[in-house]
């Protein structure tokens, strides 16, 4: 009986296949659970993009009908990419630049480093709605602090309507991002720094150079991969926001509307959740949501290329 054991363990016999099992039988829950909750809903969604469905009756195949009607006729939809675009151009510069000043400041503090790490890191692990209920008591028009507070020192004579006029809308929702999203700007970047090679420093200090001139010499174009990456991050997160402005939107009883005052910040996401669950069209919503992933993967693919090209 021994010899026979050995001799299906040196062909590769029931004992060693039972051994190359065991790592898919561990993988196994998971690997069913991503494809049931995962892959099973994309692809499924994917398949009802191309019907008309309001979510109860019988499914109607009009194959690329929501496609076109999104691209040429969905007026809302090209508003919400706008939207989102601009509400990113007003903050993810902002957000990269105090970011990294911020991550400089902290990585030359001597002490109280690890303190004002973590306060600084607080606003991007608070939940949404919190931030969006902070936010529409600061800037509500007639008792929020904001407005207060320039009244009483004199700046101003009466409130702003923060929340009911379109530009001022984008402000307050870019001014929320830039507060929730700097620290984890700040903790990437710190991370680089700590990445790069002391003696470069020292040898700068050694040469005469000025703090400003070793910042823009040697910290600022090491850190250039990291900032691509955050400008990756940053535009495919943009393209998926929908908690901030909404919430901050919905909290505010003057501005019921869908996307806030005029839709000003009405985002790509949001227009998704409209037109999916409040009106109830399962298969026109499901086109939007592929219609953002092309738009996504566009931009995507164009930042991968000037990342190469910056290599």
């Amino acid at each position: 009986m021994g010899t026979q054991s050995e001799t299906l363990h040196k062909k590769g016999g029931p004992v060693r296949i039972g051994m190359k099992a065991w790592p898919y039988l561990f993988m196994a829950p998971f690997l069913l659970l991503y494809l049931a909750f995962q892959i099973y809903p994309i692809l499924y969604s994917f398949v009802i993009s191309f019907t008309s469905w309001d979510g109860i009756g019988e499914k109607q195949f009009i194959g690329l009908q929501n496609y076109v009607h999104v691209f040429s006729k969905d007026i809302f939809f090209w508003k919400s990419v706008g939207n989102t675009l601009l509400i990113m151009l007003m903050s993810t510069p902002a957000t990269i630049v105090f970011g990294l000043l911020l991550a400089v400041f902290l990585f030359n503090l001597p002490r109280f480093k690890s303190f004002f790490q973590t306060v600084t890191f607080i606003p991007y692990i608070t939940t949404p709605v919190a931030i969006g209920l902070i936010f529409a008591l600061l800037f509500d028009w007639s008792a929020g602090v904001v407005n207060t507070a320039l009244i009483r020192t004199g700046l101003l004579q009466e409130g702003i309507n923060w929340l009911g006029e379109p530009l001022n809308a984008r402000l307050v929702t870019s001014l929320m991002i830039i507060w929730k999203y700097t620290g984890y700007h700040m903790a990437i970047y710190l991370a680089g720094m700590s990445a790069i090679p002391s003696e470069l420093y020292e040898a700068a200090k050694v040469d005469g150079s000025s703090p400003a001139n070793t910042f823009f010499k040697i910290t600022l174009p090491l850190l250039a991969p990291i900032t691509m990456f955050l400008i990756l991050t940053d535009l495919i997160g943009g393209f998926k926001m929908f908690d901030e402005p909404q919430l901050l939107f919905a909290g505010d009883g003057a501005n019921m509307s869908v996307g806030g005052p005029d839709r000003s910040v009405l985002t790509v996401v949001w227009h998704f959740y409209d037109v999916t669950f409040a009106t109830s069209r399962f298969g026109y919503g499901s086109a939007v949501a592929f219609s953002l992933f092309l738009i996504i993967m566009a931009f995507s693919a164009v930042s991968y290329k000037l990342m190469k090209k910056e290599d």
